[in-house]
Order: C-alpha cells, then structure tokens, then sequence
C-alpha cells in the first residue's frame, strides 16, 4: 500500500514545498532502489515530471521545494548553486557552543574510514556555517543553524565539530534520541525500556526563502515544528530550564 505525500506548505503552477517528516528519503537511495522516498511518490501521485529542487537528508525534516516545470527548476537550482536561497533549520542539541552566535568555517570532505560519513579537515570543500543558541537547557541547547554553503551533512558535521552533536544522530553522535528521565529527576516509567520523547535526528528545516522563479518576488516557506519535536522543548522548558 502507497504510503500518501507529506503536507503541502505552498502550491501554485510553478513551484509545491511539502512538510517533509523525518524518516522519508527525499529521492530514491543509490543503493537500495526499493525504499520508499518522497519524489517517487509525488512522480506516483501527482506528476512524473515534477522534481525536487534541492535535498534535505532523510532523518531531517521540514521544508522540500519542488518545481513543476523545467524552467523552474533550472532557476532554482542555480539560486541553490549561488547560495542566493536562505534556508535556516532548528537543531536539539546535546550541551550548547560556548558563544551565543558562532560561524563555523571548516573544510568537510568524505570520511574515509566510513562510507556515507563526513569529517571536518582542512584539505576539504570550502564549508561554512552560522549557529545562533535560541535556548539553553540542562545538558542540551536549541541552536538556529544556517548554511552558508550547502554540503552534505554540513550542519550536523559542524555541531559535532564544536562539540555539540545533534540529538539522535547516529554518524555524529551517540545516537541516543531524548528521554524524558534525562532532564525529569525521580521520573518512572511504564515502558521497559523507556520508549524516547524524540528518537531520531533532532533537525528541522524550519524555513527556505528564495526569489519565486516564474515572479520573481521574494519568497519565505516555512515549516511547523513536527509534534515530538514540540513535545520535547515543552519538557525541556519545564524540567531542565
């Protein structure tokens, strides 16, 4: 049974965002063709010659742009190529960077000693990448994360790099996801073992801004915080603020 698309955040003739959640691959895995991604459902039930714009890793979630014509996507790709599109993403964070506001200037390139896995160096491509501490908790932080360039796995490279994995990141990280008993002192719970608030990759692409391609007009599509994320400030807030 076909799975149905993500949310729609925005729609006109030219361009569709959808809220994409975590866990969905934006495009099909190089390899394993089989698992479900989010482009072969929208060629399935939308239209074959709609495509995205730009990727997202598939633990995050949040904002993906697609275009529905050829001359729309020529244009955005080259926004993303010029790094004229802003994109700001909301990260949970094991501990906090030492600064309210730091930009992170750090060459990535493949990990050769893991295969999907990057490493910062100095003999890689030119990466950088601004963090802005929006809350500071007890053993985590929410820190705003805006990509200057656009490599793979820039953010969750960087944070790492400063010494504050993202929650639940299985390459940068322990891994673990956030439990409540964590931060909530005396905390007892049912499940054995304890199922967590947020098990995977605490990263959302909350907002694209980028000049409309057929218009011309600036343009902000944002994304709504998915509920675990939400549900996980709220104890954060109340438990360990």
């Amino acid at each position: 049974m076909t799975n149905p698309l993500p949310p729609v955040l925005y729609e006109d003739e030219h361009v569709i965002a959808f809220d994409k959640p975590s866990g969905l691959l934006v495009a099909p895995d190089r390899w394993d063709k089989e698992l479900e991604n989010l482009m072969d459902l929208v060629h399935a039930q939308r239209s074959p010659d709609w495509f995205n714009a730009h990727r997202i890793d598939a633990g995050t979630s949040g904002v993906l742009l697609c275009a529905k014509t050829k001359p729309a996507l020529d244009r955005l790709c080259l926004q993303f190529e010029r790094h004229q599109v802003r994109k700001e993403y909301l990260a949970l964070t094991r501990r906090a960077p030492r600064e309210d506001r730091v930009r992170v200037e750090r060459a990535i390139a493949p990990d050769p000693q893991h295969d999907g896995r990057m490493k910062a160096t100095s003999r890689g491509k030119r990466c950088e990448t601004e963090f802005e501490v929006l809350e500071r908790f007890r053993g985590f932080a929410l820190v705003k994360c805006i990509p200057v360039t656009g490599r793979t796995h820039q953010i969750r490279v960087h944070l790492a790099y400063l010494g504050c994995p993202i929650v639940g990141d299985p390459l940068y990280g322990d891994g673990r996801g956030f439990l409540l008993s964590e931060v909530k002192r005396r905390y007892k719970h049912k499940d054995e073992p304890e199922r967590p608030m947020m098990g995977r990759l605490a990263l959302h692409a909350e907002s694209l801004a980028f000049t409309h391609p057929a218009t011309g007009e600036p343009m902000t599509i944002r994304a709504p915080l998915p509920k675990d994320f939400e549900l996980s400030l709220k104890y954060l807030r109340r438990f360990a603020g």
